[in-house]
């Protein structure tokens, strides 16, 4: 549980960060983590920086000794619900608002903390409207790179481990490989996915707002 306020603070803060916003197949992951002031140092030791500078298979590798070492919580948002969220909210800043709230929330269950930092995706009222009672007593800062800040940073490898393991098995599940990213590599995978298990499948696997959605129903027409 969480400490009691006749406690100070643990000196330290949390990060949040993101991961699939751009990626046509598979979730939406957030991924936040607390970082002790003292262990600053061990992470740049360990070589943790914006995912984005680093492989696949170092990122599950970190991503391990993260898990094993600090207070984390991953929300993850499948494509299903996803697709239902976008539908009924019409705004992506919005979800990842109340997921960005949510893995703050659940790390103030374990760690009394007073500061987190995220990434600036959008107006700063949606996370803060989001965040529960225990959320709001967090000073919550917004900035532009925030992968910089190394507890972002490591949250930004365990939400991207964490969307590379579920993209692997929905790759599974559908029986191809579903590529990251949304590319034209994207687009003709799409096409074959659909003209194999039909259009009902983009519900299961994709996030459909994506113009790739519709040049693949274009496509489908041709």
């Amino acid at each position: 549980m969480r400490q009691s306020k006749l406690f100070p603070p643990e000196k330290g803060h949390i990060g949040t960060d993101e991961s699939g916003k751009g990626d046509y197949f598979g979730p939406l992951v957030v991924a936040g983590v607390f970082v002790p002031e003292e262990q600053q140092n061990v992470l740049t030791e360990l070589g943790i920086r914006d995912s984005k500078k680093i492989s696949d298979n170092r990122i599950r590798e970190l991503a391990i000794l993260l898990k094993k070492g600090y207070k984390h919580s991953l929300v993850a948002i499948g494509p299903e619900r996803y697709n239902e969220l976008y539908t009924k909210l019409r705004n992506l800043n919005k979800i990842l608002a109340w997921a960005h709230s949510r893995a703050i929330e659940n790390i103030l269950e374990e760690v009394n903390c007073s500061v987190a930092v995220t990434d600036q995706f959008g107006d700063k009222s949606f996370v803060l409207n989001a965040l529960m009672k225990k959320g709001r007593e967090i000073e919550l800062i917004q900035r532009p790179k925030a992968e910089e800040d190394l507890a972002v940073a490591a949250a930004s490898i365990l939400a991207r481990a964490e969307f590379l393991k579920r993209l692997y098995f929905l790759s599974q599940d559908v029986g191809m490989d579903l590529p990251k990213g949304s590319s034209s590599l994207v687009d003709e995978a799409g096409l074959r996915l659909v003209k194999l298990h039909k259009v009902e499948i983009l519900d299961k696997v994709a996030k459909k707002h994506f113009k790739i959605t519709r040049r693949i129903l274009a496509s489908l027409e041709e």
